[in-house]
C-alpha cells in the first residue's frame, strides 16, 4: 500500500520522531563515550579538580557518575525505541490502515517502555544528587537534579495502555467485519 504524506500533520510526526531518534542516537553515542572516558581518567580528572581548586578534598564519584551515566544511556536506548515504535504507527496512519494488531502491540510496547523509564528515574535521581552534592562540594555553581518519577509520564503510560486495547479491539471488529463480507 502506497504511503499518504498528503497531511501535514502526519509528515511532521514522522520528521520530528526521525529528529528525536537522531538526536537520541547522538545523545546516547556521547554518554556511552563518557563511561570509558571517566573510568581511564579518573586519575587525571582528579588531578585537575585537585589543581584548579587546592582546598577540594573530595574525589570524584567515579561509581555514582558511572551509574548515572549507565542508566542515562539505558533510558536513552528505551527512548530511542519508543520513537521508532511511534514513527512505525505514524505510517501505517499513513497507509489509510492504522487499526492492525501491529499497532495494539506497539502502543503496549510504548507504555511498558515509558513505564520502564519512569521507574528508572528513581534510582537516576539518587545517583544524580550524589554526583550534584559532590558538585557542590567542590565549589561549583549550586548543581539541582531534576528527576524522579513524573505523573505527566505516568499519565502517558496509563493513555498508551487504554489506546493499546482500543486498538486491539479495532483491529478485532476489523477481522470479523472482513470476514462476514
Amino acid at each position: 500500500m502506497q504511503t499518504q504524506f498528503n497531511d501535514p500533520l502526519l509528515l511532521a510526526g514522522k520528521v520530528l520522531t526521525f529528529l528525536m531518534q537522531g538526536a537520541l542516537a547522538l545523545g546516547g553515542a556521547l554518554v556511552a563515550i563518557m563511561i570509558p572516558v571517566v573510568i581511564f581518567f579518573q586519575d587525571e580528572i582528579n588531578s585537575e579538580i585537585t589543581a584548579e581548586q587546592a582546598d577540594i578534598v573530595t574525589k570524584l564519584p567515579i561509581m555514582p557518575l558511572i551509574g548515572l551515566f549507565a542508566l542515562i544511556l539505558v533510558a536513552v536506548a528505551l527512548a530511542f525505541l519508543f520513537f521508532g515504535k511511534l514513527r512505525a504507527i505514524i505510517g501505517t496512519v499513513g497507509e489509510r490502515d492504522p487499526f492492525v494488531p501491529e499497532n495494539a502491540d506497539r502502543l503496549s510496547f510504548m507504555a511498558w517502555t515509558m513505564l520502564s523509564i519512569q521507574v528508572l528515574m528513581i534510582p537516576l535521581a539518587g545517583l544524580a544528587l550524589i554526583v550534584a552534592t559532590w558538585a557542590d562540594a567542590a565549589g561549583h555553581e549550586k548543581v539541582t537534579v531534576d528527576a524522579g518519577l513524573n505523573l505527566t509520564g505516568l499519565l502517558l503510560v496509563v493513555v498508551l495502555f487504554i489506546l493499546a486495547r482500543v486498538f486491539k479491539h479495532g483491529a478485532a471488529m476489523r477481522e470479523d467485519l472482513e470476514g462476514t463480507v
